[in-house]
């Protein structure tokens, strides 16, 4: 793939007060698409606060497509239902990746790089932080799902580097 760029890792940590899509609870799970890739989480059953820890990677070559996300409820008499969307830019966090060889080294775990605000364009529910981490920048974020009743997910990115791709 001569235009890598490098991997973007997508820690899933969990969902918040999904909508309840059977009886009295949901079977969820999440499917990324970014650009013409497509990933998904495992489904767990009977929860409305699922824990997935998932890890899901993408390559990526255009560092301005949008990521976006779309959370189901599992059904197996019927289609999956959904239970809300979003979407989201990783261009803030690439420009701070950009910038990182200037920090190495010197940073205590947990120190803010960046803060990005929540607005109507990028479906953070609360700020997120570019934080340095045990030698790497990570984005933390609880995204807010939209075109459903209520319910949040909380993922965190990470940068890889691959040898020979073009880098950011």
């Amino acid at each position: 793939m001569e235009n890598l760029l490098g991997l973007l890792r997508i820690h899933v940590k969990r969902g918040v007060n999904l909508a309840i899509r059977d009886i009295a609870s949901s079977d969820p799970y999440i499917v990324f698409h970014f650009g013409n890739k497509k990933l998904k989480t495992h489904v767990v059953k009977q929860s409305v606060n699922p824990e997935w820890n998932d890890d899901l990677t993408l390559s990526v070559t255009d560092p301005n497509l949008p990521v976006k996300l779309t959370v189901y409820d599992k059904d197996k008499l019927s289609a999956d239902d959904k239970m809300g969307e979003a979407e989201f830019s990783i261009a803030p966090y690439l420009e701070a990746i950009k910038f990182r060889h200037k920090i190495q080294g010197g940073l205590p775990n947990g120190t803010i790089i960046m803060k990005i605000q929540p607005n109507r364009q990028n479906c953070l529910s609360e700020e997120s932080h570019i934080v340095w981490n045990q030698g790497k920048l990570v984005q933390n974020m609880f995204i807010r799902l939209h075109n459903v009743e209520c319910g949040e997910v909380e993922l965190q990115l990470e940068w890889i580097d691959v040898p020979g791709s073009k880098g950011i």
